[in-house]
């Protein structure tokens, strides 16, 4: 009954004119920055909280929710259109969204990446709300050790979405890692792997790696190609929504999703892409024809999208319970918080409930805005397919550049996304995925530190991973994965042997 009165007063708050606006401000800020790659919620964030200064508390609070949790919207669209994932976690929407949009149904592609996103974004509100703090609890049994050892998982689980060789799949998880831990150390101060460049002395940026594989390296194995075999098939475009086929195989992955990314939401970190990353495999796993996934398999969008949609959510557990940043974002929300004489933590649900629940009824309406202001468009982001592809690529090409240039407002992120952009070719002629590159890439300084305080902590015992029972859970889950992966190679190698040997 008081949770019912809560959500009474929580609606009060958020249906107040000035709420709705300053929501719908937030949600629409939130989808263009997801689908203009480069700008990200963070930095757009950073930018208008000198606004929020002369705003009351629940507005301000309201619009910035509504951005973070917008992006991941929008990060789809370009993911699935122009093979450019708008957000880290919108990455693993490009492997199969993108093949959709080439196969003529982007609009079935987009309508269950909105929908799946809005199913798991009410379910993680309604969880924030009901277990909040229970849930929050469980953050705090995670030390360096559990954090190193599920981003070890997460790896592992790369591997998975890898559709040829293994030896391919782990080589370019290295290299992820090890491209993520260029530029100065932040505890020692020494530079590393920066050769005398001041460019990379901060280290090289997500959206010049991302742009370069995914946009540069797809526009420059397109030109190589005839005409005819560039051009996207139209002949299902008019399809903008998903048959009742669609729906009946994309709801058990969104299902599933929504508890992945409500799990890993609670945990700081790169929390939305592990989750994806995640809920892709998983769907793999279980999936009766794996060799569809790759190639336009509708659950490898509706899976990811919800489990990112659902981390997103459930990020603000610990934010509005515990006053625990779980990334960026959350980190710049605490100090809006801050900024307005707001002290994070327990005492903000019994001081300032207006302000609690206000902002978890908005979160309800903001998913419901998003929905309206996406599937409305579906028709307009479809006929950009229609567009012949010699005046296509161009403006993705400057879209690229000025996404990458806005970072820092260096020409050399420009630069560094073009080298990328030929890495990205030249591994497609390799057949390496770079999906396992950018999982490596986001997670190795995060590995990297929890590593470091992991062994501060034991002394430099690496037993410590062992006797902990969370993060020796993961190990004995990675160590499955990885017989699961390795055992059919060794099968197969040995069939050989033994069919070369017969001949």
């Amino acid at each position: 009954m008081e949770l019912v009165h809560n959500l009474v007063l929580g609606f009060t708050v958020a249906l107040s004119l000035q709420n709705l606006m300053y929501c719908f401000i937030g949600c629409f800020l939130g989808t263009v920055i997801g689908v203009l790659p480069g700008i990200g919620p963070v930095a757009t964030i950073a930018m208008l909280l000198p606004i929020t200064f002369n705003l009351p508390p629940v507005p301000a609070l309201i619009m910035l929710a509504g951005i973070y949790y917008g992006a991941s919207y929008g990060g789809s669209t370009t993911a699935i259109l122009v093979n450019l994932p708008g957000e880290s976690s919108s990455v693993v929407t490009c492997i199969d969204g993108y093949q959709m949009g080439r196969q003529g149904r982007a609009g079935p592609a987009l309508a269950i990446a909105a929908i799946g996103s809005f199913f798991a974004g009410c379910i993680g509100t309604l969880l924030i709300g009901v277990f909040g703090p229970p849930l929050a609890e469980i953050a705090f049994k995670f030390g360096a050790p559990e954090y190193f050892s599920m981003m070890f998982l997460g790896l592992i689980s790369a591997v998975v979405l890898a559709h040829g060789s293994l030896v391919k799949a782990v080589c370019m998880v290295l290299m992820g890692l090890l491209l993520g831990i260029v530029g100065t150390d932040v505890n020692s101060g020494v530079s590393r792997y920066a050769f005398g460049v001041s460019a990379l002395s901060d280290g090289i940026g997500f959206v010049s790696v991302a742009m370069g594989m995914f946009g540069f390296g797809e526009i420059i194995a397109n030109l190589e190609e005839n005409e005819e075999m560039r051009e996207v098939n139209t002949s299902n475009v008019s399809h903008l929504f998903p048959t009742w086929a669609d729906l009946k195989m994309s709801w058990g992955p969104i299902m599933r999703a929504t508890v992945i990314g409500t799990i890993f939401g609670i945990l700081p970190g790169a929390h939305t892409v592990i989750s994806s990353f995640t809920s892709y495999t998983y769907e793999k796993k279980m999936a009766d024809d794996p060799s569809r996934f790759g190639h336009g398999a509708i659950e490898g969008v509706a899976g990811p999208e919800a489990a990112n949609n659902a981390a997103a959510q459930t990020s603000f557990i610990p934010l509005l319970t515990l006053g625990i940043p779980t990334g960026a974002t959350m980190a710049l929300m605490i100090g809006a918080m801050t900024i307005q004489g707001i002290a994070p933590g327990p005492q903000v649900m019994t001081q300032r409930p207006d302000l609690f629940w206000g902002m978890i009824a908005s979160m309800w309406v903001g998913n419901f805005m998003l929905v309206i202001l996406n599937l409305p468009l579906i028709g307009m982001w479809v006929q950009f397919l229609k567009i012949p592809y010699r005046i296509f690529y161009p403006g993705i090409v400057l879209f690229c550049c000025i996404g990458a240039y806005s970072v820092n407002n260096s020409p050399a992120e420009v630069y560094l996304a073009a080298a990328f952009g030929f890495f990205g070719y030249f591994s497609d002629k390799w057949e390496c995925e770079p999906g396992p590159l950018l999982l490596g890439f986001v997670l190795g300084p995060l590995m990297e530190e929890n590593l470091r305080r992991a062994m501060l902590i034991s002394r430099g015992d690496p037993i410590v991973f062992f006797t902990r029972p969370i993060s020796l859970g993961m190990l004995i889950a990675a160590a499955m994965l990885l017989t699961v992966i390795v055992l059919p190679q060794l099968r197969k190698k040995k069939e050989e042997a033994i069919y070369e040997s017969a001949d």
